[in-house]
């Protein structure tokens, strides 16, 4: 569903990225991890065909972008971003933000199908805030605003969910509500695409992952082979451990004395 072979990318003097080959077939859920800097949501962009590599091809749910209209390719893509929040109007109300999600708009300006308006209530309902559907955006906590984003990421019945730090700035109560929803996605036929910094986001839905480090790919796998001690003190520059609980890694790092590990 998306293969991304050779990518580099080159700003001025950096690369950002470089030699990336990556391959996200169907059936499969991914978690992209790696340091601040390391180029998570640069391979994002690049797989919602918002930003396009110095070299390399990218394919995404059997378009090439380069050789395709991207626009088009966006609305089989459901895209969850804190950018994405941030360009809704606050004073708009939950259903109408969700139905918003139906054609891509950031905002209504003209009238709203009654069937799309039931449709969007009825995810508001999924994501167990149907009591909000009527209340404007701006009185939701970061969590439910959150949990929002998601419904409307599925109003257009996408075939490809990215998901940028969906978690980023909630407390555990929070998190934890948003990865039970995020738990029953499996139902939906869909593939996700998740970064995050937190391996204890990992919940059981996920079953890939691809560690990146100062641009390049250094494992990408199943994440029972991916998600060891070595591969991720490697990526993090960091000596760590790894504990399985429940189905979910957890990191601890390891302390350092003198700079060598203990």
């Amino acid at each position: 569903m998306i293969h991304m072979q050779s990518i580099s990318l080159r700003r001025e003097e950096r690369d950002i990225l470089s030699g990336v080959d990556l391959h996200m077939e169907k059936g499969q859920h991914w978690v992209i991890l790696g340091r601040n800097g390391s180029g998570k949501t640069t391979l994002l962009e690049m797989m919602t065909g918002y930003m396009f590599p110095s070299t390399g091809t990218v394919d995404v749910l059997g378009y090439r972008f380069g050789a395709c209209d991207v626009r088009e390719v966006r609305k089989e893509i459901g895209y969850i971003s804190q950018s994405v929040i941030e360009k809704l109007s606050l004073s708009d109300p939950v259903w109408e933000i969700v139905a918003t999600g139906e054609y891509a708009f950031l905002r209504f300006y003209q009238a709203i199908d009654e069937n799309v308006r039931l449709k969007a209530i009825r995810l508001v309902e999924e994501v167990g805030l149907g009591h909000m559907v009527n209340q404007s955006l701006g009185t939701l906590s970061q969590g439910e605003r959150k949990k929002i984003l998601l419904a409307r990421s599925l109003m257009s019945n996408p075939k490809l969910l990215i998901m940028d730090e969906p978690c980023a700035g909630l407390d555990l109560h929070e998190r934890e509500k948003l990865l039970v929803d995020l738990g029953r996605l499996t139902d939906r036929g869909l593939m996700v695409v998740y970064v995050t910094h937190h391996l204890e986001e990992i919940i059981p839905l996920f079953t890939h992952v691809a560690l990146l480090h100062e641009g390049r790919i250094t494992a990408a796998g199943p994440k029972e082979e991916v998600l060891s001690a070595e591969a991720l003190s490697q990526a993090y520059d960091w000596p760590v451990e790894v504990e399985w609980v429940d189905g979910r890694p957890w990191i601890r790092a390891v302390a350092k004395s003198g700079g060598v590990a203990r």
